[in-house]
């Protein structure tokens, strides 16, 4: 089974929690503070396998956690870093954030890595507290949070060049031929149903990746037949070779289905159709091909509506007529054309340059009231801070409340009508506010 999209949901591992302890051991003078550090979180970092060809093994397995760093330990030992979670792809993967549609990242090369969630780092222990004013102090960190998100999976087959057309054009004899893979063949539209890949070696050393897409027909892009849900793995291509049956045998019109396909080409990118594009007139071994090959240049010729007449190359599967020719003037082609940037790029790009920084001056709390007139504070660095403080020891738990004054949270509730003894809440922690 094919599969090129796929949400899966990851999350990284939590960091160890700082240790409070003290040297207690006999004959130590001076002891104090020798609480470790906790160890950091197993970050999830997907790998590009070149082995994969699709996304199917997600289709059963779509949660992967990382393990969390361990605690830290008395005497100043450190708790042990957890091993980060590698999670193999196949090249031509696009990364995004699932909830906010941010781009994460492009599989493309072999080996290449992204980190999708980072781990958190390991607690501090009471052994980096201590000061003069506090030479044995009962504070530690919890480990940081590790970072959990829900991503999307997007596979974009990796090829030079893509066949477009009708069903039942020829794509797939086409690419049987002129490759050594070997797509389903049959006498009937649809025939293919998911890309196929196939690599084709010419006699002078030149190669090239050709992929075959499933038909197009009229109205994909409103989801008629399969739609345009392969179309996004042409967007890598550099070559468009667009096959159209000369023989009009189903009775169509080379020239209507040449408009059409473009016509949906355009809907999904109308970039697409800056690429460059030949045309291969198929199945010229049937005896009316070149009557119509000869009127579709005519009526190409003729179109005031094209801003470029495009190359006509005529070819027949069956006989291999002009088979050599076509792959010769493709790799040409390859040669003289760069690689295109994808609607993913383009979308990316627009947002750096929409989004090209976040104010530093934004707050990092919010304060509602709720029905029972509790407030409630929450925001993700407030959050953070709370979920890392160890509500096990007072010390601790007033250097949380330093923080909060630093960050403004004392004066906000005031300016807001906060009064002495009103409930504020974190999460599940509930506390009085006091003047």
């Amino acid at each position: 089974m094919f599969v090129d999209q796929v949400k899966i949901q990851v999350k990284a591992g939590k960091g160890g929690d700082g240790a409070v302890a003290f040297r207690r051991e006999k004959y130590v003078p001076n002891g104090g503070p020798a609480g470790g550090d906790g160890g950091k979180g197993g970050s999830v970092i997907l790998k590009v396998d070149e082995g994969l060809r699709t996304l199917m093994d997600f289709r059963f397995h779509r949660i992967f956690k990382a393990k969390p760093g361990q605690n830290g330990m008395i005497k100043g030992m450190y708790g042990r870093g957890a091993n980060d979670l590698y999670i193999d792809v196949p090249q031509g993967t696009t990364v995004t954030d699932a909830e906010t549609g941010e781009i994460l990242g492009d599989l493309i090369d072999a080996g290449q890595e992204l980190v999708v969630a980072k781990g958190g780092r390991g607690g501090r222990g009471n052994i980096h507290f201590a000061s003069a004013k506090n030479p044995a102090p009962e504070i530690a960190e919890n480990g940081e949070p590790g970072v959990e998100r829900t991503i999307q999976l997007e596979l974009k087959v990796l090829a030079d060049v893509g066949l477009v057309g009708f069903p039942s054009v020829g794509k797939s004899t086409l690419l049987s031929v002129v490759t050594s893979a070997k797509p389903k063949i049959a006498d009937y539209h649809f025939t293919t149903l998911v890309p196929n890949l196939g690599m084709v070696r010419l006699d002078d050393g030149r190669d090239f990746v050709m992929a075959d897409l499933p038909g197009l027909i009229e109205g994909a892009s409103q989801g008629v037949g399969l739609g345009i849900q392969f179309l996004r793995h042409i967007e890598r291509t550099r070559v468009i070779l667009h096959l159209i049956d000369m023989s009009g045998v189903e009775g169509r019109d080379p020239f209507d289905d040449y408009k059409k396909i473009n016509a949906e080409l355009a809907t999904y990118d109308p970039l697409l159709l800056e690429r460059p594009q030949i045309v291969v007139a198929s199945k010229m071994d049937m005896p009316d091909s070149s009557d119509n090959l000869e009127k579709f240049r005519a009526r190409l010729e003729n179109d005031d509506t094209l801003k470029h007449i495009p190359e006509v190359m005529a070819i027949s599967s069956l006989t291999h007529q002009g088979l050599d020719a076509l792959m010769q003037r493709t790799a040409n082609v390859l040669e003289e054309t760069p690689a295109f940037a994808t609607l993913t790029d383009r979308i990316q790009e627009k947002k750096r340059a929409e989004y090209g920084f976040e104010a530093d001056d934004d707050k990092p709390f919010t304060l509602t009231r709720d029905s029972d007139a509790v407030w409630i504070l929450s925001g993700e660095k407030l959050e953070k801070l709370f979920k890392m403080t160890n509500l096990e020891h007072d010390e601790s738990m007033m250097r949380f409340a330093r923080q909060l004054r630093g960050m403004g949270v004392d004066d906000e509730l005031r300016a807001r009508g906060a009064k002495n003894g009103d409930l504020v809440r974190i999460g599940d922690f509930t506390f009085e506010f006091v003047e």
